[in-house]
């Protein structure tokens, strides 16, 4: 379906012109109640996008567009279990990993069965490490966690590590690994000690390039340190769709966690891929992760277009990127804890929505994801913020704070908080010629004044929202992540494009698994291009 062409795309066209001439500064003042009637709540969140260049109407206007793909629909063949990955022929079904009981999606087609074995099994193994009684090779307990991964058996374990520090182990320790240089792994192997470290391996094929050199290098380490190859079984455990290649490397059974090809790698932090999280941040607190997850699905799932923070959130994204023209959007955590969120959505929306070609394999009729990027607010005030401000572009920007501190100091979470509303206020309303004129009237000569004048105007204008979390705990992360994950699903399914395959990834492992064995053999550099060929060439002159 070509979205473009509907009467409710034309409708939002229309509605767009009537507001292209409207400062955030006018609706403001039009609509004293404004903020209240553009916010949302749920559960410890609240959604204000009262800053987004929109009035109630827009998201009507939008919401028709939802209905014109048919997101009910897809939503429903998604919950059910139906193969809406088309390319790969697959399920989606991370809603099932945070699920509490079954059967899900159908009784006759019940995963909940694996699900919950596996998350007992975690827990169990989770309970060891945490306790002290999971003992290496040499009979001392496990005291470093190290998780080798990359993409999804990466990013979002280590995003809530992070963002739940506060509450993790104090003598258990949990590191993440994930980059070929070995300017990552070799510092870390030198802090650790090889009787008390377990490496966890997450890779679905148990030969992804990056995890698994990662891992043998790991494995040589421990075996050079300890003396002897068996003890691999009592330092590896390994989160994989192929347990036979995990049980040849040298992996015990029972510590060999499954996960589905029903699970995307950027959807998985809820399966095993998490068993690193589970480890730091107790079983316990896991649960909660899941309990709010599994809370923002039942409200995705049930809540109308208008008062549905994940269909809202989507739609405002589409009328940033499809209707005012933004390419990017900035998203900004104001909490040092949240320093890898935006890391993580960056492959949540650029792997799943980054195409050009819909479902149906034909060329999309708009423009799909914007660029997705960021940093701690606080850090890019003294940085980007002045392209926000007066660099004319328009970038939409998300807005993310907890007004409760995990690390309480006095003075600081209302400095943090005062400096979050702040920004979202001066991109909204900037600073206008005559608000600049008074403000430097009196300071110095006129002449001065007139000079200075046009560098102290704020065109303002710019679109935020801001995502204002009770406090960073399991249950509202959870919430705040699966919001996030629906979000990308609304919107692929009204640019009508699969978010559920990766082919631009696959291209990239492909291309690299060519070049490789040319890096040391100059016979095999004559197939590749001239740029490629002199690149090799230069590495083989230093390399050596």
């Amino acid at each position: 379906m070509n979205i473009t062409a509907s009467a409710p795309w034309k409708a939002v066209e229309a509605h767009r012109q009537s507001l292209s001439s409207v400062h955030l500064r006018q609706l403001f003042s039009r609509d004293p109640d404004r903020a209240a009637a553009l916010s949302l709540a749920f559960d410890g969140i609240l959604f204000d996008f009262s800053k987004q260049r929109v009035d109630p109407s827009t998201i009507s206007l939008l919401s028709a567009l939802a209905r014109e793909a048919r997101l009910d629909e897809w939503t429903e063949r998604m919950f059910s279990g139906e193969r809406i990955n088309a390319s790969e022929d697959r399920s989606v079904l991370h809603v099932a990993l945070r699920r509490s009981a079954g059967p899900f999606p159908s009784a006759e087609f019940d995963v909940m069965g694996d699900v919950l074995a596996t998350r007992r099994r975690m827990i169990a193994f989770a309970d060891s490490l945490r306790s002290g009684t999971a003992l290496g090779f040499t009979g001392m307990p496990i005291r470093n966690v190290v998780n080798i991964g990359i993409g999804g058996s990466d990013l979002g374990p280590k995003m809530l590590g992070c963002a739940l520090r506060s509450i993790a182990h104090p003598a258990l320790a949990v590191h993440y690994v994930s980059n070929l240089d070995g300017a990552q792994l070799a510092p870390l192997l030198q802090t650790l000690d090889p009787r008390t470290t377990l490496f966890l391996l997450a890779s679905k094929t148990f030969t992804t390039q990056e995890t698994m050199l990662n891992a043998q290098t790991a494995r040589e380490w421990l075996v050079a340190n300890l003396g002897d190859a068996h003890a691999v079984s009592r330092h590896f455990a390994a989160l994989t769709a192929k347990p036979e290649r995990a049980i040849q490397f040298g992996i015990r059974e029972e510590a060999i966690f499954p996960l589905w090809d029903w699970v995307g790698g950027r959807f998985s932090l809820w399966s095993a891929v998490g068993l690193a999280l589970m480890i730091a941040i107790g079983p316990q607190a896991f649960a909660e992760l899941l309990e709010g997850a599994e809370r923002m699905d039942e409200h995705f799932r049930s809540a109308p277009y208008e008062q549905n923070l994940p269909v809202v959130m989507a739609l405002i994204g589409i009328w940033n990127t499809n209707f005012l023209g933004a390419t990017s959007y900035a998203v900004l955590p104001y909490n040092e804890s949240l320093k890898y969120f935006p890391s993580f959505l960056q492959q949540l929306e650029m792997e799943s929505n980054g195409k050009s070609v819909g479902i149906d394999g034909k060329p999309l009729a708009c423009v799909a994801n914007p660029i997705v990027w960021g940093e701690l607010g606080n850090n890019g005030q003294h940085a980007f913020f002045q392209l926000l401000h007066q660099g004319g572009r328009l970038v939409p920007c998300d807005f993310i704070a907890a007004v409760r501190s995990d690390y309480p100091l006095p003075g600081h979470q209302e400095a943090l908080l005062a400096n979050c509303f702040a920004q979202s206020a001066a991109l909204a309303f900037g600073k206008t010629v005559d608000e600049a004129l008074l403000e430097l009237q009196g300071t110095m000569p006129e002449e001065q004044i007139e000079a200075l004048l046009p560098h102290k105007v704020f065109p303002g204008n710019q679109p935020s929202s801001t995502l204002l979390l009770s406090r960073l705990d399991p249950q509202t992360l959870g919430s705040l992540v699966a919001l996030y994950e629906h979000k990308v699903f609304v919107q692929g399914i009204i640019w009508g494009l699969n978010s559920f395959d990766q082919w631009g990834v696959e291209l990239g492992k492909a291309v690299a698994s060519s070049i490789l064995p040319a890096i040391g053999d100059p016979r095999l550099a004559g197939k590749f291009d001239p740029s490629t060929r002199g690149l090799l060439a230069f590495t083989r002159q230093y390399l050596a």
